[in-house]
């Protein structure tokens, strides 16, 4: 018994109707991997210009989970800003990806609390002034795998403190070791996502992450598979108008 040829609008809409769920089912993928526990940092982007007291780069709210991913130069320093009130509690931490050439790599970071800021002259080793905090433990340190970039980490030091007085403070990471490399610095420990950050600050995070640890393979694989889904249909209708022609 032969086969009847379905009309050419009815296989344009299955095709279609493919191609909506492949692209469901990798957002559905997408999505757990955004939601997962691992991942809870919003990231700050910034255009690296925050190398000063006066050019600190500013953090919304020091309670919220963020991450801001940075390179940092032999001898350089980033500055980054936040209000706070007396009581609260804060949280920072340094990790670095597991990149080579890093296994030793650990900056020191440097909380300035503002009632001993004058005319933005700090000294650095006053503990009056300023809190240090180095890395004190074993290299390369301990790992740890983050699903949603899928990129391992070296842990360094953190800091877990209360805020004495209300004030402007800033966190200084510099490099005192004469050594250059990467890190992310973390603040904050309450995660804060809206239904609508899935489609815009967490695709923009993954490509981040991946420029920020050289993966520029995978950023090639998804323009590869987008560029299937786009292809699919668009291949499958003109195979359809040509076999109409044909006949």
């Amino acid at each position: 018994m032969p086969t009847r040829e379905l009309p050419l609008e009815v296989n344009i809409i299955i095709s279609i109707k493919n191609c909506m769920k492949l692209i469901l089912v990798l957002v559905v993928l997408l999505s757990i991997m955004l939601t997962s526990p691992a991942y809870g940092h919003k990231l700050i982007s910034h255009d690296d210009a925050h190398r000063s007291f006066d050019k600190a780069l500013p953090i919304p709210d020091h309670k919220i989970s963020w991450a801001i991913y940075e390179n940092l130069g032999v001898n350089e320093a980033k500055y980054y800003s936040f209000e706070a009130k007396a009581g609260d509690s804060f949280y920072a931490s340094i990790v670095i990806p597991k990149i080579q050439g890093l296994e030793e790599y650990a900056p020191t970071i440097v909380l300035v609390d503002p009632r001993f800021i004058q005319e933005e002259i700090v000294d650095m080793d006053s503990q009056l002034a300023t809190e240090k905090y180095q890395y004190e433990g074993e290299y390369p340190g301990r790992e740890f795998y983050e699903p949603f970039g899928q990129v391992t980490y070296w842990e360094r030091q953190e800091i877990k403190t209360e805020i004495p007085a209300d004030g402007k403070y800033y966190i200084i990471v510099m490099d005192e070791r004469n050594q250059s490399g990467k890190y992310s610095l973390a603040v904050g420990t309450i995660e804060d996502f809206s239904g609508g950050d899935f489609f815009t600050i967490l695709p923009k995070a993954w490509f981040d992450t991946k420029i920020f640890v050289n993966d520029y393979a995978s950023i090639l694989i998804f323009f590869i598979v987008l560029s299937a889904i786009i292809a699919i249909p668009i291949f499958v209708i003109k195979k359809r108008k040509q076999k109409l022609i044909v006949t």
